[in-house]
């Protein structure tokens, strides 16, 4: 390293020097005390040739400066550690001073008033203090001058060691810090002391405060030496260290960022000093993490995610994502379970409280609860409550997590068709988020809610991964202990979650998703369930919603029966309550305008609330007619009737379908034709009949899709009667499927069916002799007026649902169409 061009002028003055130093140490050999007025520094250190301006604070230390000016004569600068004063004996103050002080001349002084001024002083020798006394407002103090002793004793050739090496010190201080002047290297002394290089260097480098008053305080000058020394060096690698900092940081920089690369400056700085840095928003999480009811395993993958996140730049869009997910991570419930009630009294109170009828799931919840109290765990149901819509699938749901004590968290799987929004997206992506699934634990912050997948059969069909089969393993009670979400990254313990399923149809759920859920139908109400449903749960509410008060208004028993058979036509109860809360509406408007008004409801009054009937009784019955014969069928809000017409016109031989059928009913409909013509010489039929005319079914509603094997029973009896032009019987509805040889096969959806047959008041309904068991299933009270018979053979229906027989041809009867 070059040397600065005032150290070869002062080894040609080494000599003198070394008779410099020498006289010194003989000076020093006396030591001698004497007083002198003094004035407290804060925060400011003045060395020995140096002239600094400081503002003076209290009326000794003003009055002790504006003494020394007006007697041109010096006075002890002490430099105040601390701004407190604590009595110690009488008469006698000791301030907490530091133990050197300056002896110093005042140059100039500003008074800028009764206690307070600004002055210019010169340091000229340090002094130590002795005592410090308090007398008639002013300080008193005794100091005396530094010992050879304590000064400390080196040789001509150690101290222009000391100087050649303090001087390479600043020369490379100076040579990495362009903003300090250089001009003071000029002013050195080329024959000055190791003491007086150190002064000079620490009053014109821009040192901290508590290094120039170490250099100050510091008695031994070998000592003083290495800490002033060392003080340059730990500068000199700090600025190096910024130098490597900019060069790594300078392709990354631009005005945006310029904020952050001096945060990340300051941190790395004080990372490589080890200094503390404050709180920041890892230490936060780390503080949280420690708090967390999880396991290990949970733990440490977290961990290690807020260790990555304190390694990312702050000002990256990288640290937001980051930041996210690991709140998310700790927002989750992975251990926190919440007390459950497996009362069976108390949950069969709550079932029957809210809820009528309902057997079947009621029944299977509270077995559900006892097994789950005989072997403190049992795995948890995933049920699936199949039914048509109003039915009460998603309030019972609601009631048995209050009648379990759970949390209760809805999600609609209706249109969900991406299987992200059930397994959650990648956090690399813009805008990730957990899953349904993940987000919903993170909203109940248990991991113990019950979960209900409202809708599951309306999931649409998947254009980017298959959402049913990302439902697979969340059903799965096999699987669902190690969910994987792949926002979250760490496998989730579902097998604590009580899921429940509801779906209108199971004809549009996946069958392996089906598989793993245990199906419960709830079936439409009957108008007896209805009417219980309604006076017992459905006007109580419509009250509350409404303002209305019992002795107000009052719906009779006939009013009500009247709704629901001439105002409303479902398996539910959903339109039944609007048409309760209309008639609440009216009555509220009513009682608003006379308050002491008392409104009946009656069925003579009805019309006047609901306006005209919209189900008129004449029209559930109509007379016996030829080539039209009613069917029954299922659809996803409950059963219906359908009357299948026939006509037999002139034509070719086609057969046409109408009334917008889909294919399954389009074959069934081609198999009753096959089945017809096989049996033409018993319907009395020339074989030429086929070829000359043309069959015409119609089902009517064609606005409505029709699909489906069990109305091909009423197509073969609607084409045969059409064909034997023999009134069919208007009070006989029937379903069931039907083969090329005539046998009648079992169908689904049949308490449905029965239902709707009952409500147009059709007394007689033809099924399949193979559904007897589901027909024994089905409660007394639907059954109760009906006359179900059991059909193995289409012969069979045509029996008993044509007037007369037929002319059959072998009997030797004139053939139609010969």
């Amino acid at each position: 390293m070059a040397l600065p061009p005032f150290v070869s002028d002062m080894e040609k003055k080494t000599n003198s020097k070394t008779k410099n130093i020498k006289k010194g140490v003989n000076r020093r050999k006396k030591r001698t005390a004497e007083a002198t007025s003094a004035a407290l520094l804060q925060k400011v250190v003045v060395l020995p040739g140096e002239m600094v301006f400081s503002e003076l604070e209290g009326k000794i230390s003003v009055s002790a400066v504006m003494s020394a000016v007006d007697s041109d004569s010096p006075l002890l600068l002490m430099i105040e550690k601390e701004e407190e004063e604590r009595e110690d004996g009488s008469g006698v103050v000791n301030k907490n001073v530091c133990e050197i002080g300056m002896i110093a001349r005042v140059r100039q002084v500003v008074k800028l008033g009764e206690d307070k001024a600004r002055a210019l002083f010169e340091g000229i020798s340090r002094a130590k203090i002795s005592t410090i006394k308090e007398v008639n407002d002013s300080f008193n103090v005794e100091v005396s001058s530094l010992t050879e002793k304590e000064l400390g004793t080196y040789t001509p050739e150690e101290n222009e060691a000391m100087c050649r090496n303090l001087a390479a010190d600043v020369h490379e201080y100076l040579a990495m810090n362009p903003r300090v002047s250089k001009s003071f290297v000029n002013k050195m002394k080329a024959n000055a002391t190791i003491v007086e290089l150190m002064d000079f260097v620490a009053a014109n480098l821009p040192l901290d405060f508590e290094d120039k008053l170490m250099v100050l305080q510091i008695e031994n000058v070998v000592e003083r030496y290495m800490y002033l020394s060392g003080a340059i060096e730990n500068e000199c690698r700090i600025m190096r260290l910024r130098g490597e900092l900019a060069e790594k940081l300078e392709e990354k920089v631009d005005e945006n960022q310029r904020k952050y690369v001096l945060e990340e400056q300051l941190r790395l700085i004080r990372s490589e000093l080890g200094e503390d840095t404050p709180e920041t928003e890892a230490d936060k999480y780390m503080k949280t993490l420690e708090g967390l009811n999880a396991s290990e395993e949970v733990k440490k993958a977290i961990a290690k995610e807020i260790d990555r996140y304190k390694n990312i730049p702050s000002g990256s869009s990288e640290s937001g994502i980051e930041q996210a997910h690991i709140e998310t991570l700790l927002n989750m419930p992975w251990d926190n379970a919440s007390e459950e009630n497996n009362s069976l009294e108390n949950a069969s109170e709550i079932l029957e409280r809210d809820h009528y009828g309902l057997e079947k799931v009621k029944e299977r919840i509270l077995e559900f609860l006892a097994v789950r109290n005989l072997t403190e765990k049992g795995q948890t149901p995933i049920i699936c409550l199949i039914g048509p819509p109003g039915t009460g699938k998603t309030s019972i749901a609601k009631s048995l997590a209050e009648a379990m004590g759970r949390k209760y968290i809805r999600i609609s799987l209706g249109g969900v068709r991406d299987e992200a929004e059930i397994r959650g997206h990648r956090k690399t992506y813009i805008g990730a988020m957990p899953g349904v699934i993940a987000s919903g634990l993170e909203h109940a912050g248990v991991k113990n809610p019950l979960i209900l997948l409202d809708e599951i059969d309306k999931v649409s069909p998947e254009y980017n991964g298959s959402t049913s089969s990302a439902l697979l393993e969340v059903l799965d009670a096999e699987q669902n202990k190690e969910f994987r979400d792949h926002y979250l990254e760490i496998p989730i313990d579902l097998s604590d979650v009580l899921f429940i399923a509801t779906a209108n149809s199971e004809n549009s759920i996946p069958a392996p998703l089906l598989d793993r859920m245990e199906v419960i139908e709830l079936s439409g109400y009957t108008e007896n369930e209805k009417f219980h449903i309604a006076k017992e749960h459905l006007i109580k509410k419509q009250f509350e919603k409404n303002g209305l008060k019992k002795g107000n208004l009052k719906i009779s028993d006939a009013a009500i029966r009247g709704i629901i058979n001439l105002y409303t036509r479902e398996a539910g109860v959903r339109s039944l309550e609007r048409r309760i809360g209309k008639v609440c509406r009216k009555a509220a408007k009513q009682i608003y305008e006379k308050p002491d008004i008392k409104i009946n409801v009656s069925l003579k009054n009805l019309p006047d609330f609901l306006g005209k009937e919209k189900y008129l009784p004449e029209d559930r019955a109509g007379r016996n007619q030829i080539g039209i014969v009613r069917g029954l069928a299922w659809t996803a809000v409950g059963g219906v009737t359908l009357e299948i017409e026939v006509n037999i016109i002139p034509g070719k031989g086609e057969l046409i379908v109408t009334g917008q059928i889909g294919d399954v009913m389009q074959e069934s409909a081609k198999a009753g034709l096959t089945y017809i013509r096989s049996i033409s010489d018993e319907l009395g039929l020339n074989a030429s009949f086929f070829k000359g005319h043309d069959i015409h079914i119609h089902i009517p509603e064609g606005a409505t899709p029709k699909d489906g094997p069990s109305a091909g029973v009423t197509m073969v009896t609607a084409m045969a009667s059409a064909i034997t032009r023999i009134p069919a019987r208007a009070d006989v509805a029937m379903t069931g499927e039907i083969t090329l040889r005539g046998r009648v096969l079992p169908i689904g959806g049949l308490k449905e069916k029965i239902l709707a047959a009952k409500a147009v008041g059709i007394k007689t309904v033809l099924v399949p002799e193979k559904n007897k068991s589901d027909v024994e299933e089905i409660s007394e009270e639907i059954k109760s007026g009906m006359d179900i018979r059991f059909m193995k053979d289409i012969r069979e229906i045509f029996d008993i649902t044509l007037t007369k027989k037929f002319k059959r041809g072998r009997n030797g009867n004139k053939k139609r169409g010969a």
